[in-house]
């Protein structure tokens, strides 16, 4: 999305909008700290689009039970504060699990208005086992290297191929990193926050998470509550669904979300010329899938690349256009290159290296338990692919290794909590990645939360996209703890933007369909949650 003029926000809006201001030092319980870490040394790491960006590194524990053993090395980034008024750091997270959060800082900083991120050290972070932190997880390198076999098993042959590249995976990650495996975890990784709170020199912090970044906030904030001054979750993990059921509930959203895409193809017919029924688009996208199944295009981008390319779609609709563009060209125009063009823009975040993947699988494999009998994952993603087959057997392939995980799993964290000051929350009602659920679960658990709703929005990571309705209760909470008081369930209510429109030609920028400010956003949150 561009940042262009808010929508309006509508009645409901209007209702639910009271604002109330939160002591900053409100009081919480105490609980047991991390070990103690180094002071920072800040060195300039600027880039051209974040000028101002800083780094430093921490060492923290491997194990926090065991604080004087391993040690290893978090990357960190900060935008520091400019303004008189100080209101301390502010981590901001950008999910995945996996996500480097490094870039992450620059981005909030940038997209704040200024007078309010002036005021905090936005400080990213690669989180343990990711990007620049030490170790870096890396147990398959080339594991999504095209073409890969197609994800529906229609023959046991098929099957067994994935069944094998899938153990085969995990196997490579238990002989690589024995030792770390065990650690990588999200209760770690927010024993970690702390860690980098007290090498901050800070009593309290801000954090900022979106996607699978909520979650992390959460257990977070149940584990220091006394250190939280004050906390806003983007598109919210159902902590009551870690992570199999999770999964599976993300296939019925994306499902409903890649017909969204159809259907906006189908009304823009003239432009695309593959049907004014969203059945028949259908149809049509599922010919290419099994043209591509038969014969890659380019040797790069079979079905299970198409889905890779496809899905994003299902994150942010900016994206639409350009995906629309290449679907016409290979069946109006028997024109593969825009398809693959677009494999390599949106479905090849993976293809050069598997850092972000070992790391989604560390932690999703570690954080809960999974079924460890793949009769039951086969019955369960068929039953799914019934009704929802866009992504079903993508995302069982996709978190597969936990069958044959190393490591034994940890109970999900009880993120219940009433001992916070009042906590802001943001969620899409047509968000696929992070069902509509997630944020009325948290919303329940966090007793002092307030919920602010995009009414119709599908994107996943609503807040600095261009929504200024939702962004102007995130300046209003960091700028001053205000927050909204509505009645019933939700507390304030604001329109979704418009849907994208097709390009204008063949040489469009993003920035013309809608996917500019938006898109930068989104190509640093982490998929898959």
């Amino acid at each position: 999305m561009t940042h262009r003029a808010a929508v309006l926000c509508g009645a409901a809006l209007v209702v639910a909008g009271m604002l109330t201001t939160v002591p900053a030092d409100a009081s919480t319980p105490r609980t047991t700290d991390t070990a103690p870490a180094a002071p920072l040394t800040w060195k300039k790491c600027g880039t051209t689009k974040y000028p101002t960006l800083q780094c430093a590194t921490v060492t923290v524990p491997l194990d926090h039970a065991t604080p004087r053993g391993q040690q290893i090395t978090l990357a960190l980034s900060r935008v520091p504060h400019t303004a008189k008024t100080y209101q301390g750091p502010l981590l901001v997270n950008p999910g995945g699990p996996g996500g480097s959060g490094l870039a992450l800082a620059g981005y909030v900083a940038s997209s704040l208005p200024k007078a309010v991120a002036a005021q905090y050290d936005v400080i990213g972070f690669d989180p343990r086992g990711v990007g620049k932190s030490k170790p870096a997880l890396n147990c398959t390198p080339g594991y999504f290297t095209p073409v890969r076999p197609d994800t529906i098993p229609l023959t046991p042959s098929r099957e067994k191929e994935n069944l094998a590249r899938v153990a085969s995976f995990a196997r490579a990650c238990a002989t690589k990193y024995a030792d770390v495996l065990p650690y990588i975890d999200t209760v770690s990784t927010a024993r970690d926050l702390d860690a980098i709170r007290q090498a901050l020199g800070a009593e309290k912090i801000s954090y900022f998470g979106y996607s699978y970044g909520t979650y992390l906030g959460a257990v977070y904030a149940k584990l220091f509550p006394q250190r939280v001054r004050r906390l806003v979750l983007d598109s919210i993990v159902d902590p009551e669904g870690v992570w199999y059921e999770n999964n599976i509930r993300q296939d019925y959203a994306f499902n409903d979300r890649h017909r969204a895409f159809l259907a906006w193809v189908a009304r823009h017919d003239e432009v695309y010329g593959l049907g004014t029924d969203p059945v028949v688009v259908e149809v049509k996208w599922k010919a290419m899938r099994s043209a591509l199944a038969m014969n890659p295009a380019e040797q790069k981008v079979g079905a299970s690349e198409l889905e890779d390319t496809f899905m994003p779609g299902g994150y942010y609709d900016g994206y639409w256009p350009h995906l629309a563009e290449a679907f016409a060209a290979y069946v109006n125009d028997k024109d593969p290159r825009p398809l693959v063009e677009a494999y390599k823009r949106y479905g090849a975040v993976n293809a050069s290296g598997d850092n972000n993947y070992s790391v989604y699988a560390a932690v999703q494999c570690r954080d809960a338990s999974w079924p460890r009998d793949w009769s039951r994952w086969r019955a369960d993603t068929w039953a799914v692919y019934a009704k929802a087959p866009f992504m079903s057997w993508s995302n069982a392939w996709y978190n597969a290794p936990c069958a044959f995980w190393p490591t034994g799993s940890l109970r999900p964290v009880d993120v219940s909590n009433d001992a916070l000051p009042p906590t802001l929350l943001f969620q899409a009602t047509d968000d696929a990645a992070t069902p509509y659920q997630g944020g009325l679960t948290v919303h329940h658990l966090l007793r002092d939360s307030r919920l602010v709703v995009e009414q119709g929005g599908g994107n996943h990571g609503v807040t600095l996209s261009g929504n200024t309705c939702l962004d102007r209760y995130l300046a209003a909470y960091l700028a001053t703890g205000a927050v909204p008081r509505g009645t019933g369930g939700i507390d304030a209510v604001c329109q979704k933007l418009p849907d994208p429109k097709p390009l204008t030609g063949k040489s469009a920028s993003p920035e013309a369909s809608g996917a500019g400010h938006g898109s930068t956003l989104h190509g640093l949150l982490g998929f898959h949650g």
